[in-house]
């Protein structure tokens, strides 16, 4: 029989100006799982009193930010105008498109009392066709989420389509992201209907095919495979996966593009300073040494 589990990708850790996170996509085991070419597991970090995180300004384009948080808070800012506090549980959905540039801050109230900082930053590759599309912003209370349980398992739909239920939040392509809760003990099979499915370990530890997972490891699960999760602690997961994508993107700092060319373009306009601001902001993190 075939071993149901494609490879399993460790993070690494990477700085974001004194703030270290785990990166798990992209590795070179897996560059991408369905439309998921970048994932992130920030902290679980405790920022005391004056203490806070700084994400200047910076671009994006043929993509899509999921920022996820399980605690903690932070204000977004971006190049339209939007101004979103997220909290922990709440969906927000930047598209990119031809062009965005956002920050995110702790706000002036994080900053006064101590608070930990948990959660999950994604990008979600658009389709070619929609790469140019105009940017927006779209935030999604936790309310608004389709929220239940299988098999003893709180689910939370983040995005996409899954155990019958559908997100509100607009997708581009076929997929499923989910915060689950497992207690010790429980059991849940994985979504089949997806080419391309994984699990991302953020606490607890799970088994899966016969090997047990910990925090941080991500194991990626071979198409049409059943896959049985089964938790030995209080897990939780990110189940996260869907249509392969329609061609290889190319990714470079903060720009995911099927066109390498595009990606050139979008340096020389962040140089020359020709994307849009962010209003009330002025810093800016500028383009990285080759």
């Amino acid at each position: 029989m075939a071993d149901p589990i494609i490879t399993v990708v460790a993070p690494r850790p990477r700085d974001l100006g004194g703030f270290e996170v785990r990166r798990i996509l992209p590795s070179a085991r897996q560059r991408s799982v369905g439309p998921f070419v970048f994932l992130d597991h920030m902290g679980p970090a405790v920022l005391g009193p004056g203490r806070g995180i700084d994400v200047r300004p910076h671009p994006h384009i043929g993509l899509a930010t999921v920022t996820y948080l399980f605690d903690g808070e932070l204000l977004h800012r971006d190049s339209l105008g939007c101004v979103q506090q997220i909290r922990p549980g709440d969906v927000n959905w930047m598209t990119a498109g031809r062009g965005i540039v956002h920050s995110e801050r702790s706000s002036p109230e994080a900053r006064a009392k101590e608070i930990i900082l948990h959660g999950i930053q994604s990008w979600v590759a658009l389709p070619r066709a929609e790469e140019e599309s105009e940017p927006s912003f779209h935030h999604h209370p936790i309310a608004d989420l389709p929220q239940f349980e299988r098999d003893g398992v709180a689910l939370r739909l983040i995005a996409g389509s899954a155990y019958g239920e559908t997100s509100p939040v607009r997708s581009f392509s076929p997929m499923f992201y989910l915060d689950a809760a497992m207690p010790d003990g429980t059991a849940l099979a994985l979504p089949a209907e997806y080419e391309e499915r994984a699990i991302y370990v953020a606490e607890g530890k799970v088994e899966a095919a016969g090997r047990t997972f910990g925090v941080g490891r991500l194991p990626v699960f071979a198409p049409g495979a059943d896959v049985a999760l089964r938790a030995t602690a209080a897990s939780r997961l990110m189940l996260l996966g869907g249509a392969a994508l329609d061609v290889e993107r190319s990714i470079w700092w903060n720009f995911v593009s099927s066109r390498p060319g595009r990606i050139e373009q979008a340096k020389v306009a962040w140089t020359e300073g020709r994307f849009a601001a962010v209003p009330g902001e002025s810093e800016f993190i500028p383009l990285p040494e080759a």
